[in-house]
């Protein structure tokens, strides 16, 4: 498969594609079906995936500073992957493995992360305002300082995460676990985070 035809564009069928460490970079793949493509450990920096079928193998790629508004990324491995300045505005991750992925200080504004495995994580001063983390497992993840105003945290779990400086303020916690933890500085409607209404699983 000629690879510079898929960065231009001209291939949108890409369904079980294997793709595995292909130089992607800058491809324009808006509205491409990549589902079961094995995208492992490719390079998807500057791509464009606006509304694209990523329910695919990206286990440690690089999508440093790719698009993937309103893309599909539900189940998606993204395992290790790096999304550094990625713009995920709309798209959906939901019962994504994103374990050990790179999402430092990116825009993650009411995305859906339902049941998404997020275990070690770097979300550090990420903003999550809004964000569906329902049933999401955070253990191990780095989340200081992010912000998870409004965020619906029901069910999820955040055993041995870092959430020193977070802000949970309005956000919906009912029966989430906070076992081993670190909250230090974390807020939730003004006050430090460990007050009766919040659950301890």
């Amino acid at each position: 498969m000629d690879l510079e035809t898929i960065r231009q564009g001209k291939i949108k069928d890409l369904q079980n594609a294997n793709l595995a460490g292909a130089d992607l970079s800058g491809a324009k793949l808006a509205q491409a079906n990549l589902q079961g493509a094995n995208l492992m450990g490719a390079n998807l920096t500057g791509a464009d995936l606006r509304g694209a079928q990523l329910r695919a193998n990206l286990r440690g790629a690089d999508l440093t500073g790719a698009i993937l508004v309103g893309a599909d990324c539900r189940n998606a491995d993204f395992r290790g992957a790096i999304l550094i300045d990625a713009n995920l505005r709309d798209a959906s991750f939901a019962g994504a493995f994103l374990a050990g992925a790179v999402c430092s200080q990116l825009d993650l504004s009411g995305i859906d992360l339902r049941g998404a495995d997020l275990r070690g994580t770097l979300l550090n001063r990420a903003l999550l305002q809004g964000a569906e983390l329902t049933s999401a497992n955070l253990g191990g993840a780095d989340l200081s300082h992010a912000d998870l105003e409004e965020a619906n945290l029901n069910g999820a779990i955040f055993c041995g995460a870092n959430l020193t400086g977070c802000n949970l303020l309005c956000a919906s916690m009912e029966q989430t676990q906070w076992q081993g933890a670190r909250l230090e500085g974390a807020c939730v409607e003004g006050t430090p985070l460990g007050e009766p209404r919040m659950s301890e699983g």
